[in-house]
């Protein structure tokens, strides 16, 4: 094996591990209401981006259109999600977090980054300035990989 092959296998699980564990610590969120981890992914990008067409958060999630339409659809029947119609373009759904949804991820998110900042504060500095350029590499491999896509 190869340093390439075998960091990504690292990468994978690294970044599988620490999202599972920040869930974990943090009660979970949309996590457990009993959606599915693509349904929670939509409802917390939706929650971040109101007003985001269906289009868009297909792209953004790495989904088909077809496939992100048909979340939406599950998520608009449990009252999760509004879509409404764009009114420059009638073909456009906009996406929009019903009131209980939007309590959820606020709650959700202020639970992530306590956490997440609590961690943060047991960090060195040498550590600190590591991360930071970690993160740049892997907003790199995003954009590598949606490029990709299409």
């Amino acid at each position: 094996m190869d340093t390439r092959t075998d960091l990504a296998g690292e990468l994978f699980g690294v970044v599988g591990r620490f999202r599972r564990q920040l869930r974990r610590c943090t009660a979970g969120g949309f996590d457990r209401t009993g959606l599915t981890q693509s349904q929670a992914e939509l409802l917390r990008l939706v929650g971040r981006r109101p007003d985001i067409s269906v289009r868009e958060a297909a792209h953004e999630l790495g989904l088909a259109a077809n496939t992100a339409s048909t979340l939406v659809s599950r998520l608009a029947a449990e009252n999760l999600v509004n879509r409404t119609v764009d009114s420059a373009d009638r073909r456009v759904g906009r996406l929009r977090l019903t009131t209980a949804a939007q309590h959820i991820a606020d709650q959700s998110r202020r639970e992530r980054r306590a956490a997440l900042a609590g961690a943060l504060e047991s960090l060195d500095d040498t550590q600190i300035e590591d991360l930071t350029k970690g993160l740049a590499v892997i907003a790199e491999l995003t954009r590598l990989l949606q490029e990709d896509r299409k």
